[in-house]
This record gives structure tokens, C-alpha cells and sequence, in this order.
């Protein structure tokens, strides 16, 4: 067990983003000033971040508790193997995605560019608030936080069909955790008389009858709709309306994969691997992500619309991270964990080159793209790039990821999940790389919406931060060390 450090960093870290989202507000008429802060932000915050590495890397955490509210209740943080990886992802991706904005939003000439880019810093603040909370009080409270603050980021385009998406999105997330999430969070505290999450479970030594355990299991899955686990996954579909940065950080990022880490929090430190088991809990969870996997790998496939194939693509990709955690075994957590950052990288890439095939050209439809390639070269190179990570082809690190959740399968003697692994892989390479060669190989045609002789041009502030984004995704593909290591301490 390593040295626990006491440090107001992971306070610090949340309170940079909120600062940063208050100036920009207070610098609506100073648009540059307004913009700086939008980049600088990120870069302090993932300063802080990073700086508690070493401690985690070594085993240790980092703690800091504000105040007390109730008995077994405390405001804390702790910083952890878990927490460490969804934060880095986090705050790394935000200054990409902070540069990719301004272009984005400018190329496009939107309004309400301030309050996009306050909710935006905002946002970030409470994902990483979620991922150092040291306790499942201050996790929900963060995890609603996120639920408000984007709620104007989907409905930012003020329109009928912003409308429709941003309505959805608000009942389907805010009202399962009025109704499930409450209940489950309600019943913790009655059984365990705390929230703070253990190594080993919070209910390792709790009595109570395994009917009881089971509906608070089942308030938590359904609670957490942001997991994306069918049938409550069509909030993020929905979501799409919203402008691409959104879609690119926040549900490519940010909200899905706090969702999946509160899912991850509930089954190693609420529950724990041996009451999982015991309940039998981790199988049947197992089975009902993989129908998610499967379903929403043939819905992407039938998607024109290349960001709703993009999103029903995370819808799937999602229920392999739950998949590795709900197996119950070393390999294939560490394989779950893994995922969450190979899948951040390289779909945030394929997100940005939606929004710079958009920003160029002002087409959405897979059936559009034809010869594109030619005219964004470096846009859809990343976007193959990122199509090697989702589909698990080496050097990309989507293949590590995949390799250690098929490893876990077989660990687990449940080689059904395998099954799931490799047909899944196969439905993800049916719809990606024929936008490729579309892109590539096929005989340009002029859209109605844009003259024959109108220039398509890569955007620098849109094409650079989509370049990088491929290459990260190559990176940990190649260098993995440093999530791997984050990702086998996650397990006691």
C-alpha cells in the first residue's frame, strides 16, 4: 500500500476550470481575452493534474476532505488509479479541444460563443471534481452538475430539433437519477451508514439479503444513464444536435465516460468483485452490455448521418469498458480501464473530422464524402487513424485495449464474451472503413448545397488538434505505460 499525501491540487484542479468559465463570462466584450482564458485554462488544469501522477504511479493517493455534512458523509477528494486515468484523459483532451472550438466556432461564425465556452470550462470542472471524488456523495453531485452545465451546450443551436435533442437528453439523464439513482443512493447509506468508497467493496462487510443487493445494483445501472447501456442510450444519439466540439469532449469524453466510471466505481468500490460474483451480478451485467455492443454496432452500420454513426459507434464502444469491469477478473478490468483512454483518443479524432469535413464543406452524410480525401487530406488520414483505434488494429492503441479484454475473456472462462469481442471488431471495421474509401477511392460528387467551383479547404485551428488527437492515439498504442500502470493498480 503506498503513502497517502494530503494536497489541495485535486481541489485546485476543479477550481481552475470554474474560474475559467466565471472570467469568460466577465469577458463577453473582449473577445480575445475571452478566447485566451478558453486555452490557458486547460493547460493549468492538466499541469495540476499531472503533477499527482508520480504519487498514484507509486501506489500512493491523494486526499483532501473540506468539510463534514452528516456522519459517514464528508465533501472529500481522493485521488486514485481510477480517478488518475479519467482526469488525465480529461484535462489532455480539453486544451485539443479548446483550440478546435475557437476554429470551429469561428469558421462557423456562431453565436453565443461565451456562454458555449463558459458551460464548456464548466463542464470540465465537474468531470474532474467526479473523477477525484473520494465518495459517493460527492460523485453525484458532480455527475448532476455535469447533467445541468451541458444541458445549453446541446440545445446551443436554439432551434426545433436542438430542442427535441437537448429535451431528451435532460429527462432521460436527470430523470434516472431522480428515480433509480436516488433510490440506490438512498438504500447505500441505510445498509453501510457511509459512502466512501473501499477497496474491496463498500458492502464487503455488509448483511443484507441478496434481493435487497440486487435492486440496489439495478437502481445504480439504470441510474447512471450516461453509461449509454441500451434501452437507456437514446439520450446520446439525441444529443448530437449539439455543435461538434460538444459532441467531440463531451460525448465522445467527458460525459460518457463519467458515466462509465461511476458504473466502474459501483462495481469495484461499492459492491466489489467477490459480492459481484457472489450475486452473480457481474455475468448477468456482462450479457446485457454485450446485447448493447452488438445492437448498436448494427444500428451504426445503418446510419448515414456520420455523426449519428458516430455516436451509436459510442454506445457501443462504452459497453466494453463495463464488459472488462463486470468480468471480475485482473486481465480484463485492466483491459476495461485501458479502454477509456484508447476509445477517448481515438473517437474525440473522429469527432473532429466530422466537425472539419462540416467546417469545409458543409456535409454531414456518409453518402456525400465521396472523394473528400482528396480536398482534407490531413483530416481524413486522422480519421482513418482513429478508425484503426475503434476497430483494434496495431499500432493504434484500441488494439491493447481489445487484446487485454479478450485475454480477460478467456481468464474468466467465458469465451461467449470473446465471441462478442471479435464480431463486434468486425461490425466496427463494416462501418468505418468504407467512409475511407469513400473518402479516397471514390469519384468526387458536387453536393446541391455547394457551387462546383467553391474551394474545400483544411481550417489550421480545426485540422491541427485533430492531427494531434490521431497521434496520441498512435502513441498509446505504442507507449502504453503510463495508462497500464494506472489501469492494474485500479484492482487491490
Amino acid at each position: 500500500m503506498g503513502e497517502t499525501v494530503i494536497s489541495i491540487r485535486p481541489l485546485l484542479a476543479v477550481l481552475v476550470a470554474v474560474a475559467a468559465g466565471l472570467l469568460i463570462l466577465a469577458l463577453h466584450r473582449r473577445p480575445r481575452a475571452r478566447d485566451a482564458v478558453f486555452c490557458g485554462a486547460p493547460v493549468l488544469m492538466f499541469l495540476i493534474v499531472i503533477s499527482l501522477a508520480p504519487t498514484v504511479l507509486a501506489g500512493g493517493t491523494v486526499e483532501l476532505t473540506l468539510f463534514t455534512i452528516l456522519p459517514g458523509i464528508t465533501f472529500s477528494f481522493r485521488v486514485d488509479s481510477l480517478g488518475m486515468v479519467f482526469a488525465t484523459i480529461s484535462s489532455l483532451l480539453w486544451i485539443l479541444a479548446s483550440i478546435y472550438s475557437i476554429g470551429y466556432m469561428r469558421s462557423l461564425n456562431e453565436h453565443a460563443q461565451t456562454r458555449f465556452y463558459a458551460c464548456f470550462s464548466i463542464s470540465l470542472a465537474a468531470a474532474v471534481g467526479g473523477a477525484f471524488a473520494a465518495n459517493l456523495f460527492v460523485l453525484v453531485i458532480f455527475y448532476e452538475v455535469l447533467s445541468l452545465i451541458t444541458y445549453p451546450l446541446v440545445y446551443h443551436h436554439e432551434d426545433d430539433t436542438a430542442w427535441e435533442g437537448s429535451r431528451k437528453y435532460v429527462v432521460y439523464l436527470v430523470g434516472t437519477s431522480k428515480s433509480f439513482l436516488l433510490l440506490a443512493v438512498a438504500l447505500t447509506y441505510y445498509l453501510a451508514g457511509t459512502f466512501d468508497f473501499q477497496p474491496g467493496g463498500l458492502f464487503r462487510d455488509v448483511a443484507a439479503s441478496p434481493l435487497l443487493m440486487v435492486v440496489v445494483y439495478i437502481g445504480y445501472l439504470a441510474g447512471f444513464a450516461k453509461a449509454g447501456i441500451m434501452p437507456l442510450h437514446v439520450w446520446l444519439p439525441s444529443a448530437m444536435v449539439a455543435p461538434t466540439p460538444v459532441s467531440a469532449l463531451l460525448h465522445a469524453v467527458a460525459v460518457v465516460k463519467m458515466g462509465v466510471f461511476c458504473v466502474l466505481r459501483v462495481v469495484l468500490d461499492i459492491f466489489g468483485t467477490d459480492l459481484m460474483a457472489d450475486l452473480g451480478l457481474g455475468i448477468a451485467t456482462a450479457y446485457l452490455v454485450s446485447f448493447t455492443i452488438i445492437t448498436a454496432s448494427i444500428y451504426a452500420l445503418t446510419r448515414d448521418d456520420l455523426k449519428a454513426r458516430l455516436a451509436y459507434s459510442t454506445v457501443s464502444q462504452l459497453s466494453y469498458i463495463i464488459l472488462g469491469a463486470v468480468l471480475l477478473v485482473p486481465m480484463a478490468v485492466t483491459g476495461g480501464v485501458l479502454h477509456i483512454a484508447s476509445h477517448a483518443f481515438s473517437k474525440i479524432t473522429l469527432f473532429f473530422c466530422a466537425g472539419s469535413i462540416y467546417c469545409a464543406s458543409r456535409k454531414r452524410r456518409i453518402s456525400e464524402l465521396s472523394g473528400i480525401g482528396r480536398h482534407l487530406p490531413w483530416t481524413m488520414g486522422a480519421f482513418f487513424i482513429g478508425t484503426l483505434g475503434m476497430i483494434g488494429i496495431p499500432p493504434a492503441g484500441g488494439f491493447v485495449s481489445k487484446w487485454f479484454l479478450v485475454l480477460g475473456t478467456v481468464e474468466a472462462k467465458e469465451l461467449v464474451f470473446l465471441f462478442v469481442l471479435l464480431a463486434s471488431s468486425v461490425l466496427n471495421a463494416a462501418y468505418f472503413l468504407p467512409v475511407v474509401y469513400k473518402a479516397f477511392f471514390e469519384s468526387e460528387a458536387v453536393g446541391a448545397d455547394r457551387a462546383p467551383d467553391e474551394p474545400i479547404r483544411e481550417i489550421p485551428m480545426v485540422a491541427i488538434p485533430l492531427c494531434i488527437t490521431a497521434l496520441l492515439s498512435l502513441l498509446i498504442g505504442v507507449y502504453p505505460d503510463y495508462f497500464l500502470t494506472l489501469a492494474r493498480g485500479v484492482l487491490p
